[in-house]
């Protein structure tokens, strides 16, 4: 029997924020000559950590720093990893990321990174430039920095995570779209979505959202201007999220996530987290009608075989599924795939 917490569970930091923080730490040694005695940066959505930096060094035309990740109480791989950031300048040649030991490099298409990247997503690449970018106007300087993160041990991480399957080789991804690391406790995140239910009914809205992460609760709440509290932070946990919707039932459900998440749904997983549900990619194949997508490596790498069929199929028995879990109670259910920027590729 899983045990109940005792006490909230304590959330942490991504890898991404992490590195930003670093980022911005090697920074200012490198442009005013100082470390800071502690670093801070504003997360996506507006929450600044603030970190004491665990490593500093630097030479002459470069700077690093780096900083221990704390993943609360989350069972995380990264956690006590440290993260190194080095910076030095790349005249002309804008913002440059490079992958240090203990970062992985992308080699194969579907990714949101490109083959020969290095395996820094989107979200903290973004984090970092804007770094970048404020600190030089501030200090008077072109945002021409070659940037390089480092884990020492990531290698040996990263083989108790998906990269290997993923042909991100070397190292770990250095990941977030919040910036937030969320305990990942399966009791408390369910009593969570539960309470979010009853929190909506007592409000009286008739029409709800779960979503599977940042991106697609973006997109959802804005296609059907859904305030705040119909958003249920349902994660992996759809059946978690539909068993107790349908003893407890408003007149409409809005199902949002990413194309991959959705996918496992469509083929039965009612917790879509990649330990415990994965995708069968022949049952793919033959719902986009496309054989080489049982080849793919990704549900992404699928989709730039398959095109618009395959998201609409995913749509189609995502729904399909849905309607199964919800059975005779009085719910109208929708479905909304999104690719990772939040794009809407599909509806049913």
């Amino acid at each position: 029997m899983e045990r109940q917490p005792q006490t909230p569970l304590r959330r942490g930091w991504t890898t991404g924020a992490c590195a930003t923080a670093a980022v911005r730490a090697a920074l200012l040694r490198f442009w005013t000559g100082r470390f800071p005695d502690e670093v801070s940066i504003r997360l996506p959505r507006g929450e600044i950590p603030v970190w004491t930096l665990a490593h500093c060094e630097a030479g002459p035309d470069w700077a690093e720093a780096g900083i221990v990740k704390d993943a609360g109480d989350d069972p995380d791989v990264t956690h006590g990893a440290l993260i190194v950031a080095r910076v030095g300048a790349s005249p002309g040649g804008g913002i440059v990321f490079r992958a240090g030991p203990g970062v992985g490099r992308v080699t194969k298409p579907g990714l949101p990174i490109p083959p020969g990247e290095a395996a820094i997503n989107p979200v903290p690449r973004s984090m970092m430039i804007a770094e970048v970018e404020a600190l030089a106007a501030e200090h008077g300087y072109e945002p021409d920095i070659e940037i390089t993160i480092s884990v020492p041990g990531g290698e040996a991480l990263a083989e108790k995570t998906w990269n290997p399957r993923l042909g991100i080789v070397g190292g770990i991804s250095i990941l977030g779209t919040t910036g937030i690391v969320r305990p990942f406790s399966c009791a408390a995140w369910i009593a969570s979505i539960h309470r979010g239910i009853d929190v909506a009914r007592a409000a009286g809205l008739g029409h709800v959202a779960g979503s599977t992460g940042a991106q697609s609760e973006k997109a959802v709440q804005s296609e059907f201007d859904l305030p705040d509290h119909a958003m249920l932070d349902m994660g992996d946990f759809v059946g978690g999220l539909v068993k107790y919707l349908v003893r407890h039932p408003v007149d409409r459900l809005t199902i949002g996530g990413g194309i991959a998440k959705l996918a496992k749904l469509g083929q039965g997983a009612r917790d879509l987290h990649s330990s415990r549900s994965t995708v069968d990619f022949h049952v793919l194949a033959g719902w986009a009608g496309n054989p080489e997508v049982a080849h793919a490596g990704t549900v992404l790498q699928a989709l730039e075989i398959a095109g618009p069929p395959l998201a609409h199929a995913v749509a189609d028995h995502a729904l399909e599924e849905l309607r199964v879990m919800i059975g005779a109670a009085p719910i109208a259910v929708d479905v909304i795939v999104c690719d990772r920027r939040g794009t809407i590729l599909a509806r049913a």
